[in-house]
């Protein structure tokens, strides 16, 4: 089992950053590659972004590229989501999941049907 619990959510207005953390317990942190999805309100959950087990392979939806910035911790069993230049539509709940990976480097999956564990999610509403 990992345990994910994501914070730093909240309101923010348009053109605003927010950070999101998540921070993982339970298995080695470090065999999981670790995604963001969001999803709001009315919508199906979305892939926002990915990353390898070691960090160094990253995935993005089109909607966030150039905004958005994923990157992990592996010492501190985090992971985290740099928010910039945040529109109205970004808003939704964001969740952290995790996905067992063989290799370290191998491409995170944008699909969240391959995601063995998540967090309950945290809040992101932008304001207009």
């Amino acid at each position: 089992q990992v345990q994910l619990v994501e914070s730093g959510g909240g309101l923010v207005q348009a053109g605003g950053s927010l950070r999101l953390s998540c921070a993982a317990s339970g298995r080695t942190f470090m065999n999981y590659a670790m995604g963001w999805f969001r999803q709001a309100p009315g919508k199906e959950r979305e892939f926002v972004t990915a990353t390898s087990r070691s960090g160094g392979s990253t995935a993005y939806a089109d909607s966030v590229k150039g905004r958005f910035t994923i990157s992990r911790d592996n010492a501190k069993n985090s992971v985290y989501l740099q928010m910039n230049s945040l529109k109205p539509e970004d808003t939704a709940i964001y969740y952290c999941a995790a996905d067992w990976a063989m290799l370290p480097t191998q491409l995170p999956s944008m699909t969240s049907e391959t995601y063995d564990y998540w967090g309950r999610g945290t809040q992101v509403t932008v304001s207009s």
